[in-house]
Order: structure tokens, then C-alpha cells, then sequence
């Protein structure tokens, strides 16, 4: 038996690397670029490299396409090649490689569709970086499911992953978080005249206040801090306070299964002299200036539509300073890709923090670091929207949707939209048991084919070896193509920074599944057909599981 190719683009992209070799190989940094006709008629793939090879060989592209056909390395991958229009290559697979995808799947197991693009190189993933001043709201659950399936998507494609939360543990939002949990510690409510405008008014604040004065010890990134009971004492309350909420929002972030490798503090930024030094370099660098007793940065030399105050005249910095820093280290760290992913309020600051980067003259790209940003979340309930949360006072808390609808649900719903597209979270239908809900419809496609093989009950490795020349229906054949598409989906969604993609893909191998179900018998009496039908569906539950795991969505075996 041949062995199976596992990615027929790369595949693909390596035998007509080799005919461009023996056609053109003066041309041997041309692209080879390998797609998907739009009609079946067109064949499996096609590719354009007559086209681009034409000019520089001085040939029309038919004459190259004939060549390059005719270099192309004996296969029995390729059933037949054919030149539409001006010159592109029309490549049909052989149905017998098609099949063999199969074992390629059953053999690769939860590594199929894992691919190698990344080679290993560094990339860090910053995502969800609340302000330790409350419970996670809902735009940060958005977050959560869209950064760790980037990081889950990357791992897949190859690439070295850390994923990073920033904490703005400094500033003015700091300030009246200490402020609210001390009023609370002597006794006051958010109902008393004198509350503060700008002070937080949700119940967790309580919470804090209470543990404080009840001397309890949290922990936060292995630290141990422990409340003094004493309302007086504004440092050791900010301290407390600031550590007992980060505890709170890692323990959401546990229940939405995601974990970090690193936690970064904008205060740390200023106590290890990174801002001052940041501040020091940009002076050095010939891009600053001193107006209005204030220190500015040149940053229209970079793109920005105006400069931007760096030092302001009471000596403090503005915000997009200590982001310079950070951003900074984190180049100094070796990351060749940086990813932030944030909501979109943080629009306004890319052009500034880049601005920043270029004028440190420290040899960071153009264009550093890459971001994905998100945009709002509603919620709708009994059709309804939903806006408040008893615990945080003013929004709807991440926790609130995960006890209400379960962590698969949440993660699958946030991430199922392209980041930049507003999004409706609707809890009736992320509770619903019905195909309308993708995840149950997925989910349940899942558990069907292991309803199937329950009933069958033979030995599972007997399918690995299974002859499946059988599977030839238009059902198979469309399942069999979805699993020869799943590798190149994870590098398209790795590429475009598109985790939305894979559940796209996961709903449409859903609903082949499901047409294939209905329309077909798999226990049947022909042993052939039988092991080579249960073969296809144990494919079709790896790819499911393994898709769902780039989600971070199980992969239930009863519904």
C-alpha cells in the first residue's frame, strides 16, 4: 500500500517545485502557488506557474504549462493534468490517493492537519490583558476564545507559541479600585452620597474589602499576599486588591480552560527602569523634542497623523510610553512574530505604539507588532439584551455566560464570527438542542459516529488497515475531500489570523457527515464495504476532535 499524503497543496507544491527545476532553473525563487477551482469540473487543484514563468522565459504560458507537465515527476497521486485558459494547470487527483487519506488520518491521529509552516520560530500571543480592577466581562471572554485559539492554531501550523496577559496594575483606574474596596472596608455602599463618581460599585468590591479585613491571604503569579485589616493603609489595600482580583480573573480564565505561560506588570516596566530607559533611547535617537514644557515624540516621521506627548509637564508619562517598553521587550525576547489581541477600542494606539518602535531605531520591522482586534459582544436573552451582572454592577460577567451555558458553548460562540464583525451572543440558542445550534450540531455529529462503531464493537485498529476502494459514492467522496482540505485550512486560518475559519469548516464537515448518515447503511453484510465505511466516519470523528481541540470545544461520545 502507498503511503498516504497528508497535504496534497504541499504535496503538490513539491512536484512542481521539481518541474520548475527542469523547466526554468534560473527561476527557482518563482512562486509556486497551488488552489482550489471553484468548479469540480476544473479539476482538484490548479496552479499558475506558466502564467508567471511566461515573462521572464519569454515563452507564451501554454508552451510552459506543456512543459512543466510534461517535468513533472511520475506519480500515481496525479490521475490526469490538464491547461485551460491562458495557461493554468487543471490537476485531477487519482481516486485512490483520495482514499488513502483515510489511513493517512487514522495513522496521524490527533497530529493530522498539524503542519509545519512556523518551522519552530517564536511567536508570542498577547491576549485578554484586563485591568486588574474587576471581574472579566464579556469583551474579554471574546478575547480569551479568539487569542488561545490563535495560540492553538499556530501551535498546530508549526510555530513556537507563548501566550502573555499584560496587567495595567498602574494608572488612575488603580487608583479607584484602592478608593472603592477602602470605603468598603469602613463601611460605606455605592448608595452613600459621598461615593466617589468613578468608583466601582459591583458587589466584588465587597468581596474584596471583606477578605481584606479578615487578614486572608491570595495568591497571584506565586505570590502570597495577605490583607492587613487595616482601612488606613492605602498601599497594602491597592496591593491586596490588585493581587485578589487577578487571582479572580485566572480563576475565570481556568474555567474557560485557557492558561498562560507568562503574566507581565506595567508596574514592573517602571520599577526595572524599562520605561526610563525606553524614554532615554528615543531621546537618544534624535526623534523627540521639548515643547510647552513637555517632551514629545516625532511620531508623524512614522505614519501617525499627529506627535504624541511622551513626558507631560507634571512629570508623568502618557500611556502609550510603558507600551513602547513593553512592546520593546518583548523584541528583546526574540519574538520574530508578536500578536496582540484586543478589543477595538485599541485601535488608535497601533499607529503610536509602532511609531514608538520604528523610532527607537533598534532594527524592529515596519509594521510590528501584528494585531487582531475584536469588536463588541451582545447579549441576548429571551430575546432581550442583557447588560448587567449583580456580581459586577455593570456588565455581563465571562463567568455568568460559562455557568449559564457551559465552557463549549461560550468558547465555540465567541470565536464562530470573524474578530472584526459585531457579534450577538444569543444564550437561548447556545442552550438549544436542536441543529440550529452549531455547536450541539457538531458535537452531535461527533457522537453519532461513536454511537455507530459502539454498535459495530469490533477492534478500532482493524479500521487502520481497512481497504477503502469502496468508498466511491458522492457522499464519500465529499467526506474524503474534507479531510484532504483540513490541513490547509489550519494553514489558511494560521495565515489570516482567522480562528473563525475552523468553525466554518467544522459546520460544513458536520453537515456532509449528517447527509451521509441519512442517506447511508454502515453495519452492512459486505464486509468490505462495511470496514471501509466505518474507516471513512472514524476519519471524519479524528478531524471533528481534532478541529474542536484548535476551539478548545470537546468532542463528546454521547450527547
Amino acid at each position: 500500500m502507498s503511503i498516504p499524503v497528508l497535504n496534497f497543496k504541499s504535496h503538490l507544491s513539491e512536484l512542481f517545485a521539481q518541474a520548475r527545476q527542469a523547466v526554468a532553473p534560473e527561476l527557482a525563487d518563482t512562486a509556486i502557488v497551488i488552489e482550489r477551482p471553484k468548479q469540480a469540473a476544473h479539476g482538484d487543484y490548479a496552479c499558475n506557474l506558466a502564467m508567471q514563468l511566461a515573462r521572464p522565459l519569454r515563452k507564451s504560458p501554454r508552451d510552459i504549462a506543456n512543459a512543466l507537465i510534461a517535468a513533472l515527476p511520475q506519480t500515481d497521486f496525479i490521475e490526469k493534468v490538464e491547461i485551460a485558459g491562458a495557461g493554468f494547470i487543471n490537476v485531477f487527483i487519482a481516486p485512490a490517493a483520495k482514499q488513502r487519506v483515510v489511513q493517512g488520518v487514522l495513522q496521524a491521529g490527533a497530529g493530522y492537519g498539524h503542519i509545519h509552516v512556523g518551522q519552530g520560530r517564536k511567536v508570542q500571543v498577547e491576549f485578554v490583558s484586563a485591568n486588574p480592577t474587576g471581574p472579566l466581562h464579556i469583551g474579554h471572554g471574546r478575547g480569551a476564545a479568539v487569542g488561545d485559539c490563535l495560540c492553538r492554531l499556530l501551535h498546530a501550523a508549526g510555530w513556537n507559541v507563548t501566550r502573555e496577559f499584560y496587567y495595567n496594575d498602574a494608572g488612575v483606574q488603580i487608583e479607584n479600585l484602592m478608593r472603592s474596596v477602602q470605603l468598603r472596608c469602613k463601611g460605606l455602599t455605592p448608595d452613600d452620597p459621598s461615593w466617589p463618581e468613578n468608583g466601582y460599585r459591583g458587589d466584588y468590591i465587597l468581596d474584596v474589602a471583606n477578605s481584606y479585613m479578615a487578614k486572608e491571604t491570595v495568591v497571584a503569579d506565586d505570590q502570597h499576599i495577605t490583607g492587613l485589616g487595616d482601612a488606613d493603609d492605602e498601599q497594602a489595600i491597592r496591593h491586596f486588591a490588585v493581587a485578589y482580583l487577578r487571582r479572580e480573573q485566572d480563576l475565570d480564565m481556568r474555567a474557560f480552560g485557557v492558561e498562560f505561560d507568562v503574566f507581565s506588570l506595567e508596574s514592573a516596566l517602571y520599577t526595572e527602569g524599562k520605561v526610563d530607559a525606553t524614554v532615554q533611547k528615543l531621546i537618544a535617537s534624535g526623534h523627540t523634542y521639548e515643547q510647552d514644557d513637555a517632551l514629545w515624540l516625532r511620531t508623524t516621521d512614522f505614519g501617525d497623523d499627529k506627535d504624541r506627548v511622551m513626558r507631560k509637564t507634571d512629570g508623568g508619562y502618557t500611556y502609550f510610553v510603558p507600551d513602547v517598553a513593553y512592546h520593546w521587550d518583548k523584541w528583546q525576547r526574540g519574538f520574530e512574530l508578536v500578536i496582540n489581541e484586543q478589543g477595538a477600542d485599541h485601535h488608535s494606539t497601533i499607529t503610536r505604539v509602532r511609531a514608538g518602535l520604528q523610532a527607537l531605531d533598534v532594527g524592529i520591522p515596519n509594521g510590528w507588532p501584528s494585531y487582531v482586534l475584536h469588536q463588541m459582544v451582545t447579549v441576548l436573552k429571551n430575546g432581550e439584551e442583557v447588560k448587567i451582572s449583580k456580581r459586577a454592577g455593570s456588565y455581563v460577567t465571562l463567568r455568568d455566560l460559562i455557568d449559564e451555558v457551559g465552557c463549549d458553548a461560550t468558547r465555540y460562540f465567541l470565536a464562530a464570527r470573524s474578530p472584526d464583525s459585531q457579534l450577538v451572543f444569543d444564550i437561548d440558542l447556545a442552550k438549544s438542542q436542536s441543529n440550529d445550534n452549531p455547536v450541539y450540531y457538531i458535537q452531535y455529529a461527533h457522537a453519532r459516529i461513536s454511537g455507530v462503531l459502539t454498535q459495530w464493537g469490533g477492534d478500532l485498529t482493524v479500521l487502520h488497515r481497512a481497504e477503502v476502494s469502496a468508498l466511491d459514492s458522492d457522499y464519500e467522496r465529499m467526506l474524503l475531500q474534507k479531510l484532504i482540505d483540513f490541513p490547509q485550512v489550519i494553514e489558511t486560518a494560521a495565515n489570516d489570523l482567522a480562528p473563525h475559519q475552523i468553525t466554518v469548516y467544522l459546520k460544513d464537515l458536520a453537515a456532509d457527515f449528517h447527509s451521509y448518515y441519512n442517506a447511508s447503511r454502515f453495519l452492512v453484510e459486505d464486509e468490505a464495504v462495511k470496514l471501509a465505511r466505518l474507516a471513512l466516519i472514524l476519519a471524519v470523528a479524528q478531524v471533528m476532535k481534532n478541529g474542536l481541540a484548535l476551539l478548545g470545544v470537546s468532542a463528546p461520545d454521547k450527547m
